[in-house]
């Protein structure tokens, strides 16, 4: 069932999320946050493979620019952290939402992505970042309450 969860979160990402035309230009990252809300519920392991699927499947849903298998890096990455809890629950996820875009980032300059530049890591990743904290309280608590409601664990 987490599936559910991925696909929901990369067809709102896709379909709403990314085309409201929101202040300087950002957007929040909800299949990061399904991902993080996952894998805190499932433990390391089920939230590297979930991140993992989930950056597939990212990587391939229009409109991509980048190599496949690259977000899905990041994702399985961010997911097994998410997963070994470290810090407790809001320290994690704030962790994770602060270095999935450096990685991605720093993934993108190891296989010199021209979309990756200073302009780019000083204007369009910290507002990533802070679109994807303002709703990360929403999107954690839906993930992980419907989780627990349904399967207890």
């Amino acid at each position: 069932m987490p599936a559910l969860f991925v696909v929901a979160a990369v067809l709102v990402q896709v379909m709403l999320v990314n085309r409201v035309p929101l202040p300087a230009g950002g957007a929040p990252d909800l299949v990061l946050l399904a991902v993080v809300g996952i894998a805190q519920a499932r433990g390391a392991a089920a939230g590297a493979l979930i991140g993992f699927c989930a950056g597939l499947l990212v990587d391939v849903v229009p409109p991509t620019a980048h190599l496949v298998g690259q977000y899905a890096f990041v994702l399985a990455l961010v997911g097994y952290v998410a997963g070994r809890g470290l810090g407790g629950p809001v320290t994690t996820v704030v962790l994770c939402v602060l270095a999935a875009p450096l990685v991605a980032a720093a993934m993108g300059g190891l296989i010199s992505d021209p979309r990756v530049t200073a302009s780019t890591l000083t204007a369009q990743v910290p507002l990533t970042i802070v679109y994807t904290l303002v709703v990360a309280p929403f999107v954690i608590w839906l993930v992980t309450r419907r989780w627990l409601a349904r399967y207890g664990t």
